[in-house]
């Protein structure tokens, strides 16, 4: 059971660059998925989160325990999972990567001690 339970984190976690490719419109994003959004960034929140806006909606993106490398108005592309945070409420992105407007890639390392 343990090992079913790893491969599904991993499954959850790894981004091939075939889906890093593929842009989900924020508006369809469904919890449970890996998607790739493209918009820009609406709001600062927190250190640790952003919201990111395109023309069908917005999204809390999560990048902690890291800061977050971009500025608002900055147009990004960004990749992770999305859940619905803490407890039922709205969605939320888990960003795994992140890729600012001048082609900076940063890769988030997420640890949940």
């Amino acid at each position: 059971m343990k090992v079913l339970a790893a491969a599904t984190v991993f499954a959850l976690v790894s981004l091939s660059p075939a889906m890093a490719d593929q842009v989900t419109p924020v508006g369809e994003v469904q919890r449970g998925t890996m998607v790739t959004l493209h918009g820009s960034v609406e709001r600062i929140l927190d250190t640790d989160e952003f919201r990111l806006a395109d023309e069908t909606g917005s999204i809390r993106v999560y990048v902690g325990p890291n800061w977050v490398p971009a500025r608002v108005g900055e147009s990004v592309r960004v990749s992770g999972f999305v859940d619905d945070g803490i407890g039922p409420g709205p969605l939320e992105l888990y960003a795994r990567l992140l890729t600012l407007a001048d082609g900076t890639v940063v890769e988030f390392e997420h640890r949940y001690d």
